[in-house]
């Protein structure tokens, strides 16, 4: 049934495109309110052997080559799979009224939401490769065309550091492909039989470091992680939205999933190294964050940030440290997704600014109260905050990384200060710092209210963040099963 978010998607995609203009918007919520549906009743399935990496689909593709249209579900797939769609029908709700273009805008949009289920469900490397590179295109052009600070600039500065992290992937699927192929397999790209084999450690000592750092790209693993802020900033409301809360998490699961699944005594040799470039990028990206006065950057900086604990978990490579990982991309999915959109919908879009400076002089607080509580809500979560998704994940990965990172884990104290600092700075400059002497005129109090799809939409990522963080053990009784299944445990 989970096989139907990809299709529903997609399916969906070429419906609004041959929809008419007026019914685009429907169509698109439709399908991505079908895939959340669909990743629900997998969610809480009791058919689905949540522990072990199970065959849904499978078709024979290339025989001579050993591809197959296969797909597979376990406890971490569903997760993320929810995250997605999750996060794909918040993005359309706080798309609702966009005027330029529907049709491709949503088209665009089903596009990167489809690829990113097809990653998530992928068993068949090439088919995972194809889904992975497949999300580039639709980014571009979201972008590209309907994106605003230095769009063209931030558009094509994604895209060339996804087509290096990809062709990474690539050399590295490819080193797979021919070790199997070495070793008598008859699927050499069928991640559920090649995780049975033993590499040669020549050929882990690396192959591992390439195939990481590829996904490490889309991951925003430091110093290849540029590409976010700018992308984040030029993207449209949707588009960073989906940026943080699913696309990320793309390169994440792939590092996840392939890297340290396929190369196990690869990553044993190169742990210690992603452990600092994740500790740098945590600390890092939080003290530029502080020191931004775009919010949207702000937001952006922080993305990088919390996707380092994510990399710091999987180097710990502890069962707690792997399962907070998991946690934290489902927890910064919704997280990330939500301060986009409050920032980018409910701000950018009525004030026509960004910058901390001037949203002194519009009293959010008073003229926006909604987006207000939803920011402060977001914040909370952001900071880890007891209570939220983001301190169920980030406590799971410091604790489970104390073990064999207690020096990172103390320097990791340092960022999630630096986080609080730049969380309550922006929290109070663009709501709780107004400058009644500096507004200007009735039409800086007159702002539009916010509308019905866009609470909608926050809601559901607010919920989704509280109910992560109130009850956590509803994840990890889906997550802490698929773990034991990987070969990091027993190389």
């Amino acid at each position: 049934m989970i096989a139907w978010s990809i299709y529903s998607s997609f399916i969906g995609a070429l419906a609004v495109a041959a929809a008419p203009r007026k019914w685009a918007r429907a169509v698109a919520l439709l399908s991505a309110l079908a895939g959340l549906i669909f990743s629900l009743a997998a969610f809480f399935s009791r058919k689905i052997d949540f522990a072990h990496f199970t065959t849904i689909a499978r078709v024979p593709w290339v025989p001579l080559l050993g591809m197959n249209y296969q797909l597979a579900v376990d406890g971490i797939s569903v997760v993320l799979c929810l995250v997605t769609g999750i996060t794909a029908v918040s993005a359309v709700l706080f798309s609702w009224d966009i005027e330029e273009r529907p049709n491709e805008f949503f088209f665009w949009i089903l596009l990167v939401v489809g690829g990113s289920y097809g990653v998530f469900l992928s068993a068949d490397l090439f088919l995972f490769f194809i889904f992975y590179e497949l999300v580039i295109i639709p980014k571009y052009f979201l972008i590209a065309t309907w994106g605003s600070t230095r769009r063209e600039y931030g558009a094509m500065k994604l895209t060339l550091y996804s087509f290096f992290g990809g062709a990474l992937v690539f050399i590295g699927i490819l080193a797979a492909y021919v070790g199997a192929q070495k070793a008598g397999s008859l699927s050499p790209l069928d991640l559920q039989q090649l995780v049975h084999l033993r590499f040669p450690l020549d050929l882990q000592r690396w192959a591992f470091p390439v195939l990481f750092l590829g996904f490490g790209v889309l991951a925003g693993l430091w110093p290849f992680h540029t590409w976010a802020p700018t992308g984040h900033v030029a993207a449209p409301t949707a588009g960073s939205m989906l940026l943080a809360g699913i696309v990320m998490k793309l390169g994440a699961y792939g590092a996840l999933r392939v890297a340290l699944n396929l190369f196990p005594q690869g990553f044993q040799m190169w742990r210690n190294w992603i452990a600092l470039l994740a500790v740098i990028g945590i600390v890092y990206a939080a003290a530029v964050a502080l020191r931004q006065r775009d919010l949207k950057y702000v937001i952006g900086y922080s993305s990088v940030s919390h996707m380092g604990f994510v990399l710091l978990g999987l180097a710990a490579a502890t069962r707690l440290g792997l399962a907070g990982s998991v946690l934290q991309m489902f927890s910064h999915g919704v997280i990330g997704a939500l301060l986009f959109a409050i920032v980018g919908r409910m701000i950018y879009s009525r004030t026509h600014t960004r910058d901390l400076q001037e949203l002194r002089n519009f009293n959010l607080a008073a003229t926006l109260p909604f987006a207000a509580v939803a920011f402060v809500v977001a914040s909370a979560a952001s900071m880890g905050i007891p209570g939220f998704s983001g301190f169920a994940a980030e406590i799971s990965i410091l604790i489970g990384s104390w073990s064999s990172y207690p020096l990172a884990v103390l320097i990791t104290g340092l960022g999630m200060m630096l986080v609080a600092a730049f969380t309550l700075r922006a929290l109070k400059g663009a709501f709780f710092d107004f400058a009644p002497q500096a507004a200007a005129g009735p039409e800086k109090a007159a702002l539009p209210p916010i509308t019905l799809p866009e609470k909608c939409g926050a809601l559901l990522l607010m919920a989704a963040t509280l109910c992560a963080g109130v009850y956590p053990q509803l994840l990890f009784e889906r997550i802490n099963p698929a773990l034991s299944d990987l070969r990091v445990f027993h190389p």
